[in-house]
């Protein structure tokens, strides 16, 4: 018998929802459910069963335009999955049904206000009693014409290189940060003892521990305070979902967790390692950013099968699936295998996209899980707390509020 692999610290481990699952085709599987993708019900079957596989948070894709085959706008196929609910609206329904797992919407900045994702996160931080993060999102050039209030040059893949593109990319993820420092500033505005909730004295709120964040910048203009009191993390989760350096050095400067998308192990090397010369760059050095790779997931009791599964989906969809992450189509032991070959490559994490509802997503919590925990590489139970003590993040404390005076 092979030895069980043992790793060296516990992983965390997450799951990115999406629709009927992230392979085009899964719609069409016979355990599919696709009759309900726009009911609560399926939403909270799904994270009810990524909690009871103790996973650290599922994340929500969104976005502001159809989902299309092209990146510069719709196409015209009718055999795929159009449309889809709000990701933060669906989290605040979920929230109250679940105890532990953390909730984190995708919510984007290009086209939204500061003040508004703000808000609705703080919210959903007080919705699930402390559980709620927020992946910030850059908006794809097909979300564009939908918003007539600023121009945005249309491009496509194929223009990444022209230098007209890279300035526009550029000033998009330069505004992605400073939307985050906003959000960040917002849930600061409350210092956490600002509401005194005193009847006798006619005091709800001290007036002096709300404050106005005044950020002045090229490109917003927030006075605030926000409207919503502190969240109970303090700073709800941050993360985003980086490619290349520009949003490496988004997630290193804003984010508390960077997903990312190695193809190896070497890749997955040089891309920490890029992201913690950013994160030393920006001067965070002393925090904890996690950095998780993405991977879409195929899983089944064999690899023939799991290989099989995916060819099948590949011939419904007319041609063959491929990710911005490595697709990987095999057991619940060798996935964990690259899991841990990973994770010495620096990786603290990792973010799967099941690629068919429910099957693959059972596998994860069902056959992953398990294996993991034999390993010693994952949690047997969930410790009490909220989702950034889970991932070993402090809870700050305010920036507008006065140091505590200490007794001499």
């Amino acid at each position: 018998m092979t030895p069980v692999a043992r790793s060296a610290a516990p992983l965390h481990l997450a799951v990115a929802l999406d629709g009927a699952g992230w392979h085009p085709a899964a719609w069409r599987e016979p355990d599919a459910r696709p009759g309900e993708l726009f009911t609560a019900r399926y939403w909270t079957d799904l994270v009810a069963e990524a909690e009871a596989g103790l996973l650290d948070f599922v994340t929500i894709e969104d976005s502001l335009a159809p989902q299309s085959t092209r990146f510069d706008g719709p196409d015209a196929r009718t055999d795929q999955v159009r449309g889809r609910l709000d990701a933060v609206l669906i989290a605040s329904r979920v929230a109250p049904l679940t105890a532990h797992i953390g909730l984190i919407p995708t919510a984007t900045v290009t086209h939204t206000e500061p003040f508004h994702v703000s808000k609705a996160i703080a919210t959903l931080d007080y919705v699930s009693l402390g559980r709620a993060g927020w992946r910030a999102q850059v908006s794809r050039p097909a979300e564009n014409p939908h918003f007539g209030r600023r121009e945005h040059a249309p491009f496509a893949v194929e223009d990444f290189d022209r230098p007209e593109v890279v300035a526009a990319v550029a000033e998009l993820f330069a505004e992605a940060e400073d939307f985050v420092e906003v959000v960040r500033r917002l849930w600061d505005s409350w210092e956490d003892d600002a509401e005194i909730r005193d009847a006798a004295t006619e005091r709800f709120i001290d007036r002096e521990k709300v404050h106005y964040v005044d950020f002045v910048g090229p490109r917003f203009r927030v006075r605030g305070p926000s409207i919503v009191p502190r969240p109970p993390q303090g700073q709800p989760l941050v993360t985003v979902l980086a490619h290349a350096t520009v949003p490496y050095r988004l997630g290193a400067r804003s984010a508390d967790v960077v997903h990312v998308t190695p193809r190896d192990h070497d890749d997955a090397l040089a891309i920490v390692t890029e992201i913690r010369a950013e994160q030393r760059d920006a001067g965070r050095e002393s925090e904890t950013v996690h950095v998780f790779g993405d991977v879409v997931v195929f899983l089944d009791e064999s690899a023939a099968a799991a290989r099989d599964r995916k060819a099948r989906l590949d011939d419904l969809d007319g041609t063959e699936y491929a990710s911005d992450a490595l697709v990987f189509t095999g057991t619940a032991a060798e996935l964990a295998d690259l899991l841990q070959d990973w994770q010495r490559a620096g990786l603290t994490g990792y973010r799967l996209r099941p690629a068919a509802l429910p099957h693959d997503l059972h596998a994860i919590s069902r056959e992953l899980v398990p294996e993991l925990q034999r390993r010693g590489a994952f949690r047997t139970e969930y410790a009490a707390g909220s989702l950034r003590s889970r991932l070993g993040l402090p809870r700050p404390a305010s920036r507008y509020a006065k140091p505590t005076a200490v007794a001499s």
